[in-house]
């Protein structure tokens, strides 16, 4: 099976975009918070009978707690301070120019945690990455900016902080473990830290709708297990630099969705900062050359 594994990069890539496009069908009809919680608490009721069914169940008290921290700081800090933002009216291109720090941060906690030597080509393409999310991006940044506010502002950089030391966390004392329970008890630990959200700063009202339950079953299914999985997969066997920086494709491919699914506009500059991203991925994880 070593040709599938080269696909799991690209099918991560292609999956967590997604996760953009489903937010945007369910915010509407829930506050964020509520939302994620409900949407942690099923993807843990669906892996746990299926981690007890495949005799996968067992975890050591140490393994579940830090299960329940790299939940909480990958799922629960992360999601919900975007979601957070996003509602509270931070405009799209600017959450997406924050989140588009996330490689960046890890490849720095990963150099002083984890011991990893980034090279300076790694740099470099990390670098690129990052200048080519901001061309993909840069049409959408200058709507609302005066509307920004410094509480915004700090819950996106909370958010990207939290998913990067997340990841590390799940690198150093969690990628070798079990999978299936493991992202379970992450949920867990998600799920309680968005519905402490909900009690104290939303009013819990849920409108359901087609879209709402739509975005739910895709985003649990596909998101919270599917891309979630293979995320796991790619901590456990990579460097965390060269995993993390596989994010500076998401806003390409999520403009892409956008334009086919809501015809939002796509320009030959945003087509130019996608191959420059691309490009600064490919840099940042080739292999070492003797």
């Amino acid at each position: 099976m070593p040709s599938a594994r080269k696909l799991i990069p690209a099918l991560f890539v292609v999956l967590w975009s997604t996760g953009f496009i489903g937010a945007r069908y369910a915010m509407p009809w829930a506050e964020p918070f509520t939302f994620l919680a409900a949407r942690f608490g099923l993807a843990f009721m669906l892996l746990a009978p299926i981690a007890f069914v495949i005799g996968a169940w067992r975890m050591s008290r140490r393994d579940v707690f830090y299960s329940l921290m790299a939940g909480a700081l990958m799922h629960g800090i992360y999601l919900g301070g975007v979601f957070w933002a996003v509602r509270e009216g931070l405009t799209a291109g600017l959450s997406a120019l924050i989140v588009g720090l996330q490689p960046l941060i890890t490849a720095i906690l990963a150099g002083l945690f984890l011991g990893e030597e980034i090279l300076p080509r790694h740099w470099a393409g990390l670098a690129a990455g990052f200048v080519g999310v901001v061309v993909v991006i840069l049409p959408k940044l200058g709507a609302g900016l005066d509307a920004v506010t410094w509480p915004m502002l700090a819950a996106a950089l909370f958010a990207v902080a939290g998913m990067s030391a997340g990841t590390v966390l799940q690198k150093k004392f969690g990628a070798a473990r079990n999978l299936v329970m493991g992202t379970a008890w992450q949920y867990v630990g998600a799920t309680v830290l968005m519905a402490a959200g909900s009690l104290a700063l939303e009013t819990r009202t849920v409108v359901l709708s087609g879209e709402l339950i739509f975005a739910m079953v895709w985003l649990v299914l596909v998101l919270s297990i599917g891309a979630i999985f293979l995320l796991m997969i790619l901590i456990r066997e990579g460097e965390m630099a060269k995993v993390s920086s596989l994010f500076y494709l998401v806003p390409a491919v999520t403009a892409v969705m956008a334009w086919f699914l809501f015809g939002e506009s796509l320009t030959w500059v945003q087509i130019a900062g996608m191959a420059l991203a691309t490009f600064g991925v490919g840099l940042a994880t080739s292999p070492a050359r003797r």
